[in-house]
């Protein structure tokens, strides 16, 4: 017995203290495995969501930059379509001012040669008179 009552096994509390100690020793270095796998996993997981991020960003860049240059490409071809267009326009507006003119020509031709009918008709007229005056 110790001084306080309690009787004391001498070989018992080395044993358990050891036991107790090895477990805790086995228990903070599995502990401190698990922490450092964890970390690693931590790292690996922050390292890999980066990368993917990085592409996310890469693809979605890479559409918007083929978007933009698709944007820049249809707007000038829209600025040479326009120009076409307006020289098509000054052209058709000639066509037509020149198709004009021929039909005022034709409808004077037309004018003059109902002009000459008339005239042949009158000179006819005036020839068969003079005839008659003559005959007579």
């Amino acid at each position: 017995m110790n001084g306080k009552g309690y009787v004391v096994m001498e070989g018992e509390p080395k044993g358990l203290e050891a036991s107790l100690h090895h477990l805790l020793e086995l228990h903070h270095n599995k502990s401190l495995v698990l922490t450092q796998r964890t970390e690693k996993a931590k790292k690996d997981a922050i390292r890999k969501t980066e990368r993917v991020s990085d592409l996310l960003v890469e693809a979605v860049n890479g559409g918007v930059q083929e978007s933009f240059i698709n944007q820049k490409r249809i707007e000038l071809e829209i600025r040479a379509l326009a120009a076409t267009i307006a020289r098509f326009m000054k052209q058709t507006d000639q066509w037509l001012a020149t198709t004009h003119a021929l039909n005022t020509a034709l409808k004077e031709i037309g004018d003059f040669e109902n002009w000459m009918k008339i005239m042949e008709y009158d000179c006819k007229n005036i020839t068969t008179a003079i005839q008659n005056i003559h005959q007579e």
